[in-house]
């Protein structure tokens, strides 16, 4: 760092302070604010640790962080695989693999809100046409109930997000030598055997990344919630950045919404980090 120059600093300077004004700076305020009874404008006095005691006491917060957890654990294993499994297909030699590429990255591109209201329009419209018509009636009123409501949010985000974690593991993929395949093709590996012992291992930094933004991105979704269910019926889908949102703008507890956030921000940033350090010292390993 010493031997960093002048103009080195001068072009890090802006991004620090943006850095700083956009999220640290709130973020330490937050904090504060956390223990306070802030009303959104201004607060009388110091609370201590009341807003947490609340928030663990608060049944909306606690069935939201359930339901969040399940939804991150569901969604992480399925973009990975699809992802891992589309980037594997389009990376084979044939016509059409660069159109394929363009069709599954595309839904990536529409926003977070237009998304949930397209799928919206499907669920409760296309479902339940296509319900009548086959007389099942499990299609039928597909958002009118938590477990419908869970995999209707399941599907939209991994029809969303697929495509996006393609693209990073296609370009680990392309830097596997070809040398490598084709040595252990002669030695008669079968595909399987390739994939396991060569493919996945050398694409293992490929893996930390895409666990990485699946996790954190499931964590804090909020939009196709909103869109989608909006949280019912009964908040019974409700995930936690909503239940965050509605506390503060809802309810008007500003003081307690800003609790419930650094504690979300608590539990996304130590899962995180665990992945990561957990991946990274697996990628020695393989």
């Amino acid at each position: 760092m010493k031997n960093r120059s002048l103009s080195f600093w001068l072009f890090l300077t802006p991004t620090l302070v943006a850095l700083a004004l956009v999220v640290f700076i709130p973020m330490l305020e937050g904090l504060f604010y956390s223990f306070t009874d802030w009303d959104g404008l201004s607060f009388t006095k110091m609370v201590g640790f009341k807003n947490y005691i609340t928030l663990l006491q608060d049944k909306a917060f606690v069935n939201a962080f359930w339901f969040t957890v399940a939804f991150v654990i569901v969604t992480v294993i399925l973009l990975n695989v699809i992802g891992l499994g589309l980037a594997l297909l389009v990376t084979q030699k044939f016509k059409g693999s660069n159109f394929l590429r363009a069709i599954f990255f595309m839904p990536n591109m529409i926003g977070g809100l237009i998304l949930g209201f397209i799928w919206q329009f499907i669920f409760t419209q296309g479902f339940d046409a296509l319900g009548s018509a086959l007389h099942l009636s499990w299609l039928q009123n597909w958002l009118t109930n938590e477990t419908t409501g869970f995999w209707g949010l399941v599907i939209v985000t991994v029809w969303q997000m697929s495509g996006y974690i393609m693209i990073i593991y296609i370009a680990y993929l392309q830097n596997i030598p070809n040398e490598v395949i084709e040595a252990a093709e002669i030695d008669g590996a079968s595909p399987w055997q390739r994939f396991t012992k060569i493919t996945f291992p050398m694409i293992a930094p490929a893996f930390t990344v895409c666990m990485f933004l699946t996790l954190s991105n499931g964590f804090k979704i909020y939009d196709q919630n909103l869109s989608l269910t909006n949280g019912g019926p009964y908040n019974s889908t409700q995930m936690l950045a909503m239940d965050i949102v509605n506390t503060a703008y809802n309810a008007s507890n500003f003081s307690l919404a800003e609790a419930k956030a650094m504690v979300f921000f608590l539990i996304v940033a130590a899962i995180s980090l665990v992945q990561v350090l957990y991946n990274r010292r697996r990628e020695v390993d393989l």
